[in-house]
């Protein structure tokens, strides 16, 4: 690097001498960890449901997030995975998606693009972490960056991750050191070993647990010391998207609530690119980015952009998704923008008398009450008299009262079926996953007028402005995009919480904490959400003018 610093990689690349497109990845998860040993139970759920990801590989090269080379190399494509700046191999500082990373991301693709192996053309290709980090550096535009490729990566450090409407997410707590710190640069001896090599995975160096934290930023206290967005900590994290200018294809998850989802919309909607895709799916969000569909969606990508080889992408469509079924089918549909041009915005009034979400405005005032962390209030529309489809982001606008200085919404947009069970979605993370969800601190209800849409509220989060106690103030809510086919006599329901959404009370379980609807993204944090302002009396104002209401993108049926 720069700075004298060695980074280190893997290469795999064909056998036969030449020069060839490389897929490159940088990311801190141990490029030597093998994932059935570092992730054993994702592996065994994926590989059982879905063997073709398994099927013309020994599988000895998988790696948590990152493509397989025995999927890539034999399509002449060269592979290069980078241990980021303190984690497995490289030494240094660890310090998730600085500008210091991002600078070294950059120096990475300049590397692969002019080694004598390299056609000079560089792909970005990874998961999550993997998919964040393509966001920043593609707005650096490395001269050798040809495309990327974000699959499920969040693309606003503090709106898609950190801080959900303003309230503070604990994933990042939780992730940090079972997942980067098990594998810092400097765990040696007490880390794996590379089964491939024999060597340390988070070597060579073995090093003291005073030494090992000197080697890395304190993340819980990053984040939780910036409650708003107005911080260096996030501007050097922000993605500059006049800037974003490679071709991309960005590959979202509907069941990806909390971190998995948003950033792929906003990231397609946002970049400046002229050459653009946009695909969703469903399922875990590890799972079709090495099924044969992922597989070969990805390479007929990179096949056009880093070989020149036309194949058949000029006919692929700017949006295709995979649409959701009530039976956890998914069926496959073109589209040509998003949201969907054709949408019919449709507002369901909330009703408290009959708690109920109506087509027509509410003529009497009227409003219902609900503890903060309790299981809230739930409003349902009539059944459904023929199918339904709703794709696309949703919102909603609430007259809210607290009685204290502020008061946490959580939304979940649910879906019954006629006997009043949920439908449960598998998602990218948790299993048993609602329609959508939505969040927003009452404090932060400041919008950008520039940057707000009917559809699409979007908060500054540049300032605090406390609630005087029981005073009524209008609330416009974010909540995630989503996509479902409802059948007939089934319901669509809103709940409105002061706390995280449960669906049981022992779910799958995420190092150790259990999921249980809501994924890993837990707002439980006390520093953040002190009992004395947080478990307070929330009341819901409708009707008589005060019109709140769920804002859905119905879809019609083509003809």
């Amino acid at each position: 690097m720069d700075d004298g610093i060695i980074l280190r990689a893997d290469v795999y690349r064909p056998v036969k001498e030449g020069r060839y497109p490389v897929i490159l990845t940088y990311g801190p998860y141990g490029k030597g960890l093998a994932f059935q040993e570092g992730y054993p139970r994702q592996w065994k759920v994926m590989t059982e449901a879905h063997p073709d990801v398994t099927e013309g590989s020994t599988n000895k090269y998988q790696n948590w997030e990152t493509v397989d080379p025995e999927k890539w190399v034999p399509y002449e494509y060269v592979c290069v995975r980078v241990d980021s700046r303190g984690t497995g191999r490289s030494p240094g500082y660890i310090n998730p998606f600085s500008k210091r990373e991002t600078k070294d991301f950059y120096e990475c693709i300049e590397w692969a693009g002019v080694q004598p192996w390299s056609n000079g053309k560089v792909g970005l290709l990874g998961i999550s972490y993997y998919a964040m980090n393509q966001w920043q550096v593609a707005a650096l535009q490395p001269p050798h960056l040809a495309a990327i490729c974000p699959w499920e990566g969040a693309s606003d450090f503090y709106r898609d991750a950190t801080h959900h409407g303003g309230i503070l997410s604990t994933f990042w707590s939780t992730w940090y050191e079972p997942q980067v710190l098990a594998v810092q640069h400097g765990v040696g001896e007490r880390g794996s070993i590379n089964k491939n090599t024999g060597e340390l995975v988070a070597g060579p160096d073995t090093l003291s647990e005073e030494e090992l934290a000197k080697n890395r930023t304190d993340l819980d206290h990053d984040i939780v010391t910036r409650p708003l967005i107005n911080d260096e900590y996030y501007e050097e994290r922000k993605v500059d998207w006049s800037k974003v200018t490679v071709p991309l294809l960005s590959a979202a998850n509907w069941g990806g609530l909390g971190l998995h989802a948003r950033g792929n919309f906003e990231g397609y909607k946002r970049a400046a690119s002229k050459q653009k895709w946009l695909e969703v799916h469903g399922l875990e969000h590890w799972t079709h980015f090495y099924t044969q569909y992922g597989v070969e969606l990805q390479r007929r990508f990179f096949d056009y952009f880093l070989k020149n080889e036309e194949g058949d992408w000029k006919e692929q469509p700017p949006v295709l998704l995979q649409v959701r079924t009530v039976d956890g089918q998914f069926i496959e549909r073109k589209e040509k923008e998003w949201p969907l041009a054709r949408t019919q915005w449709t507002k369901l009034y909330l009703d408290p008398e009959s708690m109920s979400l109506s087509k027509d405005k509410i003529p009497s005032e009227g409003k219902v009450q609900y503890e903060a962390f309790g299981d809230g209030v739930t409003f349902l529309t009539p059944p459904f008299e023929q199918e339904t489809e709703i794709t696309g982001p949703m919102a909603a606008k609430l007259f809210v009262s607290s009685s204290t200085v502020d008061a946490d919404l959580f939304l979940v947009a649910r879906l019954f079926d006629p006997k009043g069970n949920e439908i449960l979605f598998n998602g990218a993370m948790d299993p048993r996953t609602p329609l959508s969800q939505g969040w927003l601190r009452a404090s932060h209800r400041k919008l950008d007028p520039v940057e707000s849409t009917d559809y699409q509220p979007y908060h500054t989060h540049d300032e605090k402005q406390p609630l005087v106690p029981n005073e009524v103030y209008e609330l416009d809510i974010e909540i995630w995009p989503t996509c479902i086919i409802i059948p007939p006599d089934y319901r669509l329901g809103l709940t409105i919480r002061g706390s995280d959404y449960k669906n049981c009370e022992k779910g799958t379980k995420f190092h150790g904490k259990d999921m249980t609807g809501s994924g890993a993204f837990w707002h439980d944090d006390e520093r953040d959400r002190p009992r004395e302002i947080f478990d307070n009396i929330i009341s819901l104002h409708a009707g008589g003018g005060r019109d709140s209401y769920l804002l859905v993108p119905i879809i019609p049926k083509s003809i």
